[in-house]
């Protein structure tokens, strides 16, 4: 599940970035565009990533407390700890149909045992009749085998297994989601034009980093 490391490089060691994008060559060939939908580069005066929200105001002291941006060799990233619930970016230009793969890195610190999941990475690319968010929940669980699925409810998302285990802590991963096919999979329609946002969340007593979520073309992500 990596993705194309020239790309995520590019990226992160501060490629050209012009509203949103970023340009990276691939594999020598003509430079293609990858959509920065958070890089974590702007915070505010407490550490809370700027521009996000809490998907609760009863938790929201305990939300700004738990996500805090933080950066290591010059890397910015957002470093969670006992957070126990999620946030959510809504102001995000993002066509899933021109670029449908999702990639992230995560990085696990703290698994205390019984915790399912330990963290998640929400693509909401649509919204229901209410305008309630439609999303797929990808999720690196203690336990259940990479890929599995677990269907959502009325008023929970579908569930997909990206990462499994807690043995590898300390160690960046990077995943790579086609969140497009997903969505149609599942769900049986396309998306809307435009993506409702994302989300993140880590589980209650676990430490873990999330590092830029970057959108690719297909033709990009290999």
């Amino acid at each position: 599940m990596g993705i194309t490391l020239t790309v995520f490089m590019r990226v992160l060691l501060g490629g050209l970035v012009v509203s949103g994008f970023a340009a990276a060559p691939i594999g020598g060939q003509a430079e293609e565009q990858v959509l920065v939908l958070e890089d974590f580069k702007e915070k505010d005066a407490d550490g809370f990533p700027s521009l996000w929200e809490h998907e609760s105001q009863r938790s929201k002291s305990k939300g700004r407390e738990a996500y805090k941006v933080q950066s290591e060799n010059g890397h910015t990233f957002l470093s969670a700890k006992d957070a126990g619930q999620r946030i959510k970016k809504k102001k995000i230009d993002w066509d899933p149909r021109a670029y449908p793969v999702l990639t992230w890195r995560w990085r696990l610190i703290k698994a205390p045992a019984g915790n399912e999941p330990l963290a998640a990475v929400y693509a909401s690319l649509d919204t229901d009749l209410l305008f309630i968010p439609v999303f797929t929940k990808y999720v690196w669980s203690p336990s259940k085998p990479e890929g599995t699925l677990t269907e959502g409810g009325m008023f929970s998302g579908s569930e997909i297994v990206v990462r499994s285990g807690t043995t590898a802590v300390g160690q960046w991963f990077e995943e790579q989601v086609n969140v497009y096919e997903d969505f149609k999979r599942i769900h049986g329609h396309e998306p809307a034009a435009k993506a409702w946002g994302i989300s993140l969340m880590a589980g209650a007593g676990v430490e873990i980093d999330f590092g830029p979520l970057i959108a690719l073309p297909t033709k990009a992500a290999q």
